[in-house]
């Protein structure tokens, strides 16, 4: 009877025992369990902490975009204006200076006229406008006219001349060359302001 209790009881703190072991076990895993979902969630909060801040950074990289765009955009017009009021006074300064410069010819025009009232001397008279008019030639050279060259004999160049009619020659040597200027040409530095018109031989 006692080796049986003694079995019995034995029995009953291996049962025991064994219960204990699986509780332990069932523990353990519960707690590796909660300790992944711990791990799962901080990760998950991680990760959205993470796409918060890359969505933040990418809001604050677009606003600074936009106030740099603004800012070019308003030094841009502000250059824009400036060049535009910069050109307007070079042009009115530049005209300015000219009608400067013409003042005293139109004086001698004006002192050639009334003398010229009175004035019979018909050699006189040619001579002061001869003399008026190279005033006022050497006044617009000296802003930059230049008279194109468009002498008899003189090459046609469609960049320079506007040919206004072909007139029939004996000499060989006129045919396609400018014979007569119905319109003098002119330039204003390298650039030509007014082509001149020419007839051509044919």
């Amino acid at each position: 009877m006692g080796t049986r209790f003694i079995s019995v009881t034995m029995a009953k703190d291996k049962k025991a025992s064994k219960s204990q072991e699986e509780n332990e076990v069932l523990e353990a895993e519960n707690q590796t369990a909660t300790e992944e979902m711990v791990e799962e969630q901080e990760a998950s909060q991680t990760k959205e902490q993470a796409e918060v801040s890359t969505e933040e950074k990418l809001e604050q990289e677009l606003a600074e975009a936009k106030d740099k765009y603004l800012r070019l955009y308003s030094e841009f017009e502000n250059f824009r204006r400036r060049n535009a009021k910069e050109r307007i006074d070079l042009i009115k300064t530049a005209s300015s200076d000219l009608m400067v410069e013409l003042l005293p010819t139109i004086d001698d025009f004006e002192r050639a006229n009334k003398a010229n009232q009175s004035q019979e001397d018909i050699e006189a008279v040619k001579e002061g406008f001869n003399l008026i008019s190279t005033k006022l030639m050497k006044t617009l050279e000296s802003k930059g006219l230049k008279l194109m060259d468009t002498e008899k004999g003189t090459a046609f160049d469609a960049d320079l001349h506007e040919a206004v009619t072909q007139f029939p020659v004996e000499d060989e040597k006129l045919k396609g060359k400018i014979i007569d200027t119905v319109e003098k040409g002119y330039y204003l530095g390298e650039r030509v302001i007014r082509f001149a018109k020419v007839v051509i031989g044919a």
